[in-house]
């Protein structure tokens, strides 16, 4: 009867130490194995992407909308575009009337940018037509119910760049080369148009530059104020500091002499000369040898013409032989006037004061003309001359009074320029590793 029982309560031990590892492994594999074992049934089936949100376009939740973006192409108008989405011709005339003083719609342009939200039913009828009329501003048009329109612009933000090169081939080629602009090449040639023939820059020349951008949404829509500029033409450094002495931004160099003359040396940029100052030409249109006291600037019709100095305007009107045309009173001593216009810019009238650089009128080919140009004549002391021969003064210097800012702007932006010199070194390294490296692959 021991024996027996002896037998049963060994079998009931072993029973229960078998339970209890059962329960200590299962309890490890909780705490170790992480992964569980994939079910054999979901073996090759996609697994579900997390739920995301619709994005939310031009401030609009699109949750329940469907996006189309397009570009206004040739002949298309508001009319055969939101026609083309349902939008019927009463409703885009109720949409005309809200937009006014809003955005006209009849000023829809081709190639500009367009974005339409519309429904994700079977009619796929637009809901919201956004319109982008510049890189700065975009207009709402609100296809629901209560008809609205509204203007937004983009916030712009101000960014500082830097820029250093070589010149390896034309300064203008090589500045859009290091992530310039145009605009940027244009702004330079005006500042140094009087101490350097910028034609004359040579391979192995440098530049430095500092100045600011305009950019939206990291896209730069503008360029700003030019800060600083250094070119070394063999072998001479000429730095070009900007400096305000209270009437805006001039230009000084390292000794604080102003880099401009009194006037500008052109009227019209993008032109070339087509006639200059000759006491005896034959005129194309009067078939007659006469003087031609002015020079010639060939430009397309449209292209702004601007006064080359600052001054107060003595005539802005229309004559049969120089069609439309501005005369400025600069100062005692010199006038100027403008030739064939297309027509007067904003604001231009008789008394109206003027600044160097401002846009007065547009390239034309009024009066005696036989293509759009501009006819640019200058007076000095009553007597016409030849603006391209004249020896201009040059403009004010920086003052006594304004001396000790200046010398601190100037350390200030010669200190940065002088630390872009690392940056050229490092890049004439890489230029020569890629040549060696490109020699030896032939």
């Amino acid at each position: 009867m021991t024996r027996r029982l002896n037998l049963i309560a060994a079998v009931i031990s072993l029973v229960i130490l078998t339970a209890a590892q059962s329960l200590v492994f299962d309890f490890s594999k909780s705490i170790f194995v992480t992964d569980p074992a994939p079910d054999s049934s979901a073996i090759g089936q996609r697994v579900p992407a997390p739920i995301q949100s619709a994005p939310v376009v031009f401030g609009i939740p699109t949750d329940s909308l469907l996006v189309k973006e397009g570009v206004v192409k040739r002949g298309e108008t508001i009319s055969t575009i939101l026609g083309a989405n349902n939008i019927g011709p009463a409703t885009i005339h109720e949409l005309t009337q809200k937009a006014k003083g809003v955005y006209n719609l009849k000023n829809i342009r081709t190639q500009r940018s367009y974005t339409l939200l519309y429904a994700t039913d079977s009619t796929q009828t637009a809901r919201y037509f956004i319109y982008e009329p510049n890189e700065l501003e975009y207009v709402v048009y609100d296809l629901r119910n209560e008809l609205n329109v509204t203007l937004h612009k983009r916030e712009v933000e101000i960014v500082q760049r830097e820029l250093v090169g070589e010149i390896k081939g034309s300064l203008y080629q090589s500045i859009l080369k290091a992530g310039g602009s145009a605009q940027l090449v244009n702004k330079l040639a005006d500042i140094y148009a009087w101490r350097l023939n910028l034609n004359h820059i040579q391979v192995g020349d440098t530049f430095k530059l500092i100045f600011e951008e305009k950019q939206v949404n990291g896209k730069t829509i503008e360029e700003g104020q030019l800060f600083a500029a250094f070119i070394e033409h063999n072998g001479q450094p000429l730095y070009a500091i900007g400096f305000d002495q209270g009437n805006g931004i001039s230009y000084y160099d390292q000794d604080g002499k102003s880099f401009k003359k009194a006037f500008l040396k052109e009227p019209v940029e993008y032109s070339r000369i087509s006639s200059r100052f000759t006491k005896n030409r034959f005129h194309p249109v009067q078939k007659i040898n006469k003087p031609h006291l002015g020079t010639d600037f060939a430009a397309p019709t449209g292209t702004p013409i601007r006064s080359v100095g600052d001054g107060v305007v003595l005539e802005a009107a229309f004559t049969s032989g120089n069609g439309y045309y501005v005369k400025i009173k600069h100062n005692k001593t010199y006038t100027t006037q403008y030739l064939h216009m297309s027509k007067f810019a904003k604001g231009i009238r008789r008394g109206s004061r003027v600044a160097m650089g401002q846009t007065i009128g547009y390239v034309g080919s009024t009066g005696l003309s036989t293509g759009p140009h501009l006819c640019y004549r200058f007076w000095k002391n009553g007597v016409q001359v030849d603006a391209l021969k004249e020896k201009l003064p040059l403009a004010e210097p920086v003052s006594k009074l304004h001396r000790m800012a200046f010398l601190a702007t100037k350390e200030s932006l010669m200190g940065r320029m002088e630390a872009m010199d690392a940056r050229l070194m490092k890049q004439d390294m890489l230029a020569a590793k890629q040549s060696a490296a490109d020699n030896s692959s032939i």
